[in-house]
């Protein structure tokens, strides 16, 4: 890797020359390999005997992340493309320093809270944050690409937790909702140094102009979304980058702009991490709480991170969202006739409403939008309008079933939430690793000619993967035809759980 020379010299001073020779032999090593494996699996293990605690012991010697508590590393990168239970969501493939996110939720978040990942493709910081959120919380991602919301959208169907919206906007769009947020994670664009070794564009991109570019993209997102945050909400800030042009100087703008309180962490000595480069570290846990990641220190790659409260009581008077003009308009359309009857029979409901479990189907609301079924949290049912009026919903809570022709079809999402399907809804077919990988490829799946008819829920080593609707001679695949695996070859070695 040829390092530019500009960055060389900046980064020199920055460390000194003895810590900056070993970063730079740091960069020119393989990165580390690091998953989250996802909770839900733990209420699947509790039904599925042997097979499916054989993921948990097999894997009990791996390298734990120290800061997460479901991260691990891998001694060897895995063929994840061929691996069904990544596509079953049972683990995220997520870089090991970016897990550290975890000590702020777990650390300054302990009741429910509406938290928003402004800037959350692909997906492991939203998937991570809704994993340790308290049990209550709704999540928003946000992502402004287009393409990118769809694959932001997909990670989270199959990590199976209903309570998140994904949105795609613009961190200016979300204006008209002031105070309607208690955590934002802002994980902004950056210059990219912290991933050098795992991406060669990033090298190639980088230049003193872009940083200087980056710094003011970051105050400005940073200042288009301060307003949403409720009063002693919390800001997370991070990057994937060493400077302190974006990370230790933004942050003290923050503060100097907008009064926030920077909040220490506590972390342990062993996990080495570094704290405030621009003064030193000495006492920078009372001083300057942030934090760095350098490869040569901690076993990842580059991060930054700093936590901010806002003030509970400002000096201009706080504006607070109301809900007011959104129930106005609620109300107007069922009074002025502007809502059409959905095409979802009452039956069809009522089906949907038995395919989940007794305990959910009091907390969660049945929406017939268009040909769809979907379930969301009743208790926020005000923040999703909101949210509908202002911004664009990608989509929000899950897809229960699509009416086609008379039937409703079970959807995907429904087999990705093990909390919401009722347990004995469908009948269930285990299947090979072979039948799995052609299931994921979207081909025609052979069933046992004793396989129940009507709609089947496939397994694999006990995990669901996914439906067919069964018809006799074949079984007709559901899987989503854009998450198909694309390639039509198996690699000579497949390395899996």
């Amino acid at each position: 890797m040829n390092l530019p020379a500009s960055f060389i010299d900046y980064t020199r001073a920055l460390l000194g020359n003895e810590e900056y020779e070993k970063l730079a032999v740091a960069l020119q090593q393989e990165p580390p390999v690091s998953i989250r494996l996802n909770e839900k699996l733990g209420a699947l293990s509790q039904n599925a005997g042997a097979a499916h605690s054989s993921f948990f012991i097999h894997h009990s010697s791996l390298n734990k992340v120290l800061w997460a508590s479901d991260g691990y590393y891998l001694d060897e990168r895995l063929t994840f493309t061929f691996d069904p239970l990544f596509h079953a969501g049972c683990y995220y493939v997520q870089e090991a320093s970016s897990m550290f996110v975890e000590q702020v939720l777990r650390q300054y978040v302990n009741a429910p809270v509406m938290m928003l990942d402004l800037c959350a493709a692909p997906g492991g910081k939203s998937t991570h944050a809704r994993s340790v959120l308290p049990e209550g919380s709704l999540l928003v991602a946000n992502e402004v690409i287009r393409n990118r919301s769809q694959v932001l959208a997909e990670n989270l169907t199959k990590w199976g937790h209903p309570d998140v919206v994904v949105t795609n906007n613009d961190p200016a769009d979300f204006s008209a909702l002031s105070s309607f947020f208690d955590v934002i994670l802002t994980d902004v664009p950056c210059s990219g140094e912290g991933m050098f070794r795992k991406d060669p564009v990033a090298v190639e991109e980088w230049s003193p102009e872009n940083v200087e570019i980056c710094w003011q993209r970051q105050r400005r997102i940073i200042a288009d979304i301060w307003p949403c945050l409720k009063p002693g909400g919390i800001l997370i800030y991070s990057t994937c980058t060493y400077n302190t042009k974006e990370d230790e100087e933004n942050v003290r703008w923050i503060q100097e702009e907008f009064g926030a309180e920077l909040l220490p962490l506590d972390v342990r000595e062993e996990w080495n991490i570094t704290g405030n480069l621009l003064n030193g570290e000495g006492e920078f846990l009372k001083s300057f709480p942030v934090y760095h990641f350098l490869p040569h220190k901690t076993k990842g790659e580059g991060f930054f991170l700093a936590a901010l409260r806002k003030p509970e009581v400002e000096e201009e008077e706080n504006v607070v969202f109301s809900f007011s003009k959104v129930k106005a308009a609620k109300k107007k359309d069922k009074k002025g006739g502007a809502v059409t009857s959905s095409p979802v029979s009452k039956e069809n409901r009522t089906l949907a409403g038995s395919w989940l479990n007794s305990e959910n189907a009091e907390r969660y609301a049945l929406l017939a939008e268009e040909k769809e079924v979907k379930a969301f949290p009743q208790q926020y049912m005000d923040e999703l309008a909101a949210m509908k009026q202002y911004l664009k919903v990608v989509q929000a809570g899950v897809l229960i079933g699509e009416v086609k022709g008379k039937d409703l079809s079970p959807a995907h999402a429904l087999a990705m939430n093990a909390s919401l399907l009722r347990q004995d809804a469908f009948d269930t077919e285990e299947v090979s690793y072979e039948q799995a990988i052609a299931y994921l490829r979207k081909e025609a799946i052979a069933l046992s000619e004793t396989a129940p008819r009507g709609y089947v829920l496939l397994t694999y080593r006990n995990i669901p993967l996914g439906f067919v609707k069964n018809i006799g001679n074949r079984a007709n695949n559901l899987y989503p035809q854009e998450w198909r695996i694309r390639s039509g070859y198996l690699p000579e070695e497949i390395r899996t759980f």
